[in-house]
């Protein structure tokens, strides 16, 4: 795995950009560890019995899939959600081992951290978002920090009621 750092070597945007998206990656695996299985999926939240360790960690690895594969590169969509169940990649993640989805989203990482470092921070998407604009690789890794640091917050708090574990 990647060194957990928040510091990046020089702090050009590029550097900056990609430390802090490493540091959140990090972040997923280093809240995981030491959680069982059976923990990584107990939906332990009434409400939302998607919310679930197991299903976050799934969650992200979609979440850089699509934003990198799909709308960066122009890639096939290949997330596992339906029309009925759009929502899926939560539900396949209970399936399988915490591990083996934290190794899923570690190689997936290593991919990506490859490509991106080939790719001129201004390289514009190959499809728009929702609002017709053609966001840029830039767009893609701040969007990507945010959404993984946010779901860094439900990890913890899933943690913390699981087995009591905090910090990370």
């Amino acid at each position: 795995m990647f060194p957990r750092t928040d510091t990046p070597p020089t702090f050009d945007e590029r550097a900056t950009l990609v430390t802090f998206l490493d540091y959140v990656r990090a972040t997923v695996h280093a809240k995981c560890e030491g959680l069982s299985d059976e923990d990584a999926r107990k939906a332990l939240l009434p409400e939302s019995p998607l919310m679930t360790v197991a299903g976050l960690v799934s969650h992200v690895h979609w979440v850089e899939n699509y934003w990198i594969s799909v709308v960066l590169l122009g890639g096939e969509n290949i997330h596992p959600g339906t029309e009925e169940d759009p929502d899926r990649e939560f539900r396949i993640a209970l399936d399988v081992p915490l591990a083996q989805l934290l190794d899923a989203y570690e190689k997936q990482c290593a991919e990506y951290r490859e490509l991106v470092v080939g790719l001129d921070l201004e390289t514009r998407a190959a499809l728009p978002i929702s609002d017709g604009r053609h966001v840029t690789l830039r767009w893609v890794l701040m969007h990507l920090v945010e959404e993984i640091a946010r779901h860094n917050g439900h990890i913890d708090i899933l943690r913390e009621l699981a087995d009591g574990v905090t910090g990370a």
